[in-house]
Formats: C-alpha cells, sequence, structure tokens
C-alpha cells in the first residue's frame, strides 16, 4: 500500500514539473510573440511613390529632377499633416493621391497616358487595414480624381470594383468632381503615344519586348517608367490604409487594365500585417498578387517587411518576367521601398516629421 502511494506521489511530482516547464516555454515564447508584434518604430508614418522604371540621373534636368522632388514634397505634407493631427490613413492616403493626381508629372489623373483610341482611361484602388474594405475603379474618362470614386464606392457602396461609364454615373451621383476628357490632355503624353504608333507602323513584327517598353516610354527620364502614384499610411490609433492611382499603360487597346485598381495587386492593407502599393508592369503584378503576397509571407512565414517585398520584387517578379517596385508600411511603422529597377520616385515621412525622398537607386 505504502509503495502505491510513494508511485501515485512520484508520478504527480513529474507531471507538475512537465507542466511548469511547458507553461515556462509557453510564456517565453509568447513574451518574445508580444514583443516584436508591439515593437513600435512610428507612431504614425507615410510613404508614397510615383512610378519606378530606368529612371537615371544622365538623362533627368536639374529643373525636371527639382519639379519631380517637390512635387514628391508638396503631396507627401499633405499626408503627413492629417496622420499628425490624429487623422484616419484613408483620409492620409487618398488627399496625398489627390496631389499626385493633380499634377501632370505622373501617369495618373491629369498626367494620364493615352489610349490607342487617343483617349485617356483611368483606374484606382483603395483599401482600410481596419476592415479589409476595399473599393476601385477602372477605365474612367471623366472623373477627375479615381482614387475618390474609389474610396466612395469602399464606403458607400457594396460593391468593390465598378468600370466604365457605369463608374462615372456613380461618381456624378455621388457628387464627384467631373470634368470634360479634353481636361486631361498634355501634349507629352500625346507624343509619346504618337511615337508608339509610329513605332508600330513601322515594324510588321509581333511586338517584342524592347517595343513593349516603349508603350511606358517616359519623356523626361528619356526610358521606360511604370507611370502609377501610390501611398501606404498607418494612423495614430494603428490603422493601416494603402491606395493606388494609374492612366495605365500607352497605347493601351480593349479596354486593358493593369493592377493598379486589383486588390491584392496593386494595392493591399491588414492591420495585422502591412499596406501595401504597387507600381509596375501591371501584367506581371497580377499573377504575382504582389501587394497581398507581402503581406501573407509577413502573417504565414513570420517574415519582415523588408524581407517579404524583397522575396517578392527582386525574386518572385523577376522570375515571372516583370519588373517594377512597392511602397509599404507596417503595423509598427516600420516603411520600405523595394525596386527591382533604375529607379522609383519616392518619398517617406516619420513621426517626428523627417522626410526623405528618393528618385535613383542608392
Amino acid at each position: 500500500m505504502r509503495k502505491s502511494i510513494l508511485l501515485i506521489l512520484l508520478l504527480v511530482v513529474i507531471s507538475s514539473c512537465k507542466k511548469n516547464t511547458q507553461s515556462n516555454y509557453d510564456s517565453d515564447v509568447d513574451s518574445d510573440i508580444t514583443t516584436n508584434a508591439t515593437k513600435k518604430v512610428n507612431e504614425f508614418a507615410i510613404i508614397i511613390h510615383g512610378g519606378a522604371g530606368t529612371i537615371l540621373k544622365e538623362n533627368m534636368t536639374p529643373e525636371t529632377e527639382a519639379a519631380y522632388k517637390s512635387k514628391l514634397e508638396e503631396a507627401i505634407k499633405v499626408g503627413y499633416e492629417i496622420l499628425k493631427h490624429g487623422g484616419s490613413s484613408l483620409d492620409a492616403v487618398q488627399k496625398t493621391i489627390n496631389v499626385m493626381e493633380d499634377s501632370p508629372l505622373f501617369n495618373a489623373g491629369k498626367g494620364a497616358v493615352f489610349t490607342n483610341a487617343e483617349t485617356n482611361e483611368l483606374d484606382a484602388s483603395i483599401m482600410d487595414g481596419k476592415t479589409l474594405n476595399a473599393g476601385a475603379s477602372a477605365g474612367t474618362k471623366t472623373v477627375r480624381n479615381p482614387i475618390n470614386l474609389a474610396r466612395v464606392i469602399m464606403e458607400k457602396s457594396p460593391h468593390v470594383m465598378m468600370a466604365g461609364t457605369g463608374a462615372e454615373t456613380y461618381a456624378k451621383e455621388q457628387g464627384l468632381s467631373i470634368v470634360d476628357p479634353d481636361y486631361f490632355f498634355t501634349e507629352r503624353r500625346f507624343n509619346a503615344l504618337k511615337r508608339v504608333k509610329e513605332k508600330e507602323a513601322n515594324n510588321a513584327k509581333p511586338i517584342d519586348t524592347e517595343s513593349a517598353y516603349l508603350e511606358f516610354y517616359d519623356s523626361d527620364i528619356k526610358n521606360y517608367k511604370f507611370g502609377t502614384v501610390g501611398c501606404a499610411a498607418l494612423d495614430k490609433n494603428g490603422n493601416l490604409a494603402a491606395g493606388t492611382s494609374t492612366g495605365g499603360m500607352t497605347n493601351k487597346r480593349y479596354g486593358r487594365v493593369g493592377d493598379a485598381p486589383i486588390i491584392g495587386a496593386g494595392t493591399y492593407a491588414n492591420n495585422n500585417s502591412c499596406a501595401v502599393s504597387s507600381t509596375g508592369w501591371g501584367e506581371y503584378f497580377i499573377r504575382a498578387m504582389v501587394a497581398y503576397d507581402i503581406s501573407a509571407l509577413m502573417q504565414y512565414k513570420g517574415l519582415t517587411l523588408q524581407e517579404a517585398a524583397r522575396e517578392v520584387i527582386q525574386k518572385k517578379i523577376p522570375e515571372l518576367g516583370g519588373d517594377g517596385g512597392i511602397v509599404a508600411v507596417d503595423k509598427n511603422g516600420t516603411m520600405v521601398a523595394e525596386f527591382n529597377t533604375a529607379g522609383m520616385y519616392r518619398a517617406t515621412m516619420n513621426d517626428k516629421g523627417e522626410l526623405d525622398i528618393g528618385i535613383y537607386k542608392e
């Protein structure tokens, strides 16, 4: 009997030790996870891009470089002031993109490129990281600021995406600014279309890679650029948001739509990971689901934002045959601008008000 009691007591002690050891282990793991998850880099932050491509300093005049830097600074400071005073990341993203949409420098809004039919067709998207709600518009010709339409689609309709004349009708019903299509005309963009058409007329062969890049040609840099604008932001309430706006590809036909209005490809935001805006060759970015993939690598594989962005932009996209870049911010306020081209128009501002503007690869 005594032996039985001793045996029972011994088993109880061993079991207790195992539980305590496991408990201590679990506690250590939980502590590490919590520490990593709550280590704030910035209380709020904002990052923007104005397109990526073969942007080389030797091909750009000092005046043009100064103009781009000035507009990037103007745009990001609009969003920064919103965030600084407790505004939402959604407002910061939208208002920042508005500045770039209203500038002829960028292929979005006023500076949109021309289609084969000599029209301008604009796309945009926006996403709320708190609710995972999203809105997008595609192929509009009269909506002055497509990012505004994307937001009202997100917040006031049961849909995620609207396109073409239907989207324009909805924009009018919502009281958005509607303009004559001539508003989007710029001589520089129209000349770019003529250049592509001349190339087509003189080339009987199927379009090759070199010819395809001609559709992204930008006279400001004397080379190709994926003309898109985008923004990602974190606000003081810990909410992430991202948005992207574009005029698409010069000489596009048949209602072609790229990655900019595609949630998960051109834009993605999730409070559990990051907010991302893409700029690149849309067909490849759609196939790779670039923006979502970066978030997924963080959530499911435990990668940092920098690691995830590098994996997608430096490895996955080139393996498909595409190029471009992204800007992103994670839930801790870490900002990343990753691109595999020679340059990308970009800017960041942290919660201390420190501004950093970049154009070339450094």
